[in-house]
């Protein structure tokens, strides 16, 4: 394969790329159910965590948690109890309930999700929110309205982006005395497509001959 044909078909890699970003430009967040996770997503459910451990700083299943109040005010509990979204052991705020719950992923993802619960009564709009980021750059956020669960108010609270995220950060209504969360659901970003190893497989080329000519 001579050079003007290894240049041409890296421009065409180039080009395909580019198109395929020109088209994630314009990505969305949509609410999804548990139904939008395959089986080989991550599920972390927490019940083999130990009773009482400090949330801020824990790593559990791959999942990184962090919380912008800092120590002693979210912990690993029994909570509410059990609901159709939430059972023992699951995070749970015991001290201020408005601050941010940080998720750090093990890496890029398009889609994640949880169950949730409320110390509060009847419905509430926007009883968890979501909001992605990809390093610092905020992907996109959505709100949950928390309906009975069938007692306390919450639900499952998923999001899926057309750009990959690798944090999280989860808020919770501040109507709510206490809230809690449980069976964490992620999916990872797919593998790389044919179009990408194919450009780098030319790049490499390219780069490999330009080599010999030097």
């Amino acid at each position: 394969m001579n050079t003007a044909t290894i240049h041409r078909l890296a421009t065409m890699a180039f080009a395909s790329t580019l198109a395929l970003s020109a088209l994630n430009a314009g990505a969305v967040v949509s609410a999804v159910g548990p139904g939008a996770f395959p089986g080989s997503s991550l599920l972390v459910d927490l019940s083999t965590s130990v009773d009482g451990t400090e949330v801020n700083g824990l790593t559990v299943g791959g999942l990184t948690f962090s919380y912008s109040l800092g120590n002693g005010n979210v912990i690993i509990d029994g909570g509410p109890g059990i609901t159709n979204n939430v059972a023992p052991l699951n995070v749970v705020s015991i001290g201020a309930p408005g601050g941010i719950l940080g998720v750090a992923l093990p890496g890029p993802s398009t889609t994640f999700g949880y169950g949730y619960a409320l110390l509060a009564g009847g419905t509430v709009p926007a009883g968890t929110t979501i909001t992605l980021f990809n390093g610092a750059t905020n992907v996109g956020s959505l709100s949950y309205l928390a309906e009975p669960d069938p007692d306390f108010p919450g639900g499952f609270a998923g999001i899926s982006s057309t750009l990959p995220f690798n944090r999280v950060e989860l808020t919770f209504n501040a109507a709510a005395a206490a809230w809690a969360a449980d069976n964490f659901r992620v999916t990872a970003v797919p593998e790389p497509t044919t179009l990408g190893m194919f450009a780098l497989g030319i790049c490499a080329l390219l780069m490999r001959q330009r080599r010999r000519v030097g």
